[in-house]
């Protein structure tokens, strides 16, 4: 079993009780946010010490910090020990039973709020990232896979830009509404995907062309807001005259 196996039934259960869930964001497996509330929950396919580690890890950030591991088949007095390891660090504990019926959470403990030091820069960082996704199409415990973040996406819809207007400025982009940040992911051109013609002047390379379709829906989406800001600032102009 992968630990990727364990995330749709966590965020199910977690969306029933009114979270918003994202994967694989800065490192956590599993973020939900409801309100101010801010839960981590790492995956394994075993409770081990790497696991408490990481678990452990994501107190400094909050203390809704859970582990999530299979239902193990027998009630040993290991797992019993194991319980009691994750009580005294005063974790949460999430078992995934996967059933002929389908896949049951079951929740056996909640975590225990401490008088922690937290990080509030680490918290902001997740909250922010959570905020500039458009969409979610990560899976918690992928450990390899590319990870579609609030960054790609921008660049994705600055790409698209590019693709439907062709060589232009960061500030034209801007007009369309890709952000702030225009102008510094256009110059680092972190993947790639940007060539610079001349001073100020962007375009998009062959490789930006291929990889700005490797997520349709989102490309779609892209494509659709860009046309709509292109066709407003036509008629905005159009009133002007």
């Amino acid at each position: 079993m992968l630990e990727t196996a364990l995330f749709n039934p966590i965020k199910e259960y977690l969306e029933k009780h009114g979270y918003t869930v994202n994967a694989e964001v800065k490192d956590c497996d599993i973020t939900a946010v409801r309100g101010e509330e801010l839960v981590i929950i790492e995956l394994k396919t075993s409770a081990n010490m790497q696991l408490l580690i990481q678990a452990t890890s994501r107190q400094r950030i909050t203390d809704a910090v859970y582990i999530a591991v299979p239902t193990p088949r027998t009630r040993s007095k290991h797992w019993l020990g194991i319980q009691r390891v994750v009580k005294q660090l005063e974790l949460g504990l999430l078992t995934v039973n996967f059933s002929p019926s389908g896949p049951i959470v079951q929740k056996l403990f909640d975590p225990i709020p401490a008088q922690r030091r937290k990080s509030s820069k680490k918290r902001q960082a997740i909250i922010k990232e959570i905020a500039g996704r458009q969409i979610d199409v990560n899976i918690g415990g992928s450990s390899q896979a590319k990870l579609l973040t609030a960054y790609r996406q921008n660049a994705l819809l600055i790409a698209a830009g590019l693709e439907l207007i062709g060589a232009c400025s960061a500030k034209k982009l801007r007009s369309l509404g890709t952000g702030e940040k225009t102008l510094s992911i256009l110059s680092n051109n972190h993947y790639g995907w940007f060539q610079r013609i001349e001073r100020g002047i962007y375009e998009l390379t062959e490789l930006g062309q291929a990889e700005i379709q490797a997520f349709p829906d989102l490309y779609a989406g892209n494509k659709a807001f860009i046309t709509t800001r292109i066709s407003e600032l036509t008629i905005e102009s159009n009133k002007n005259i």
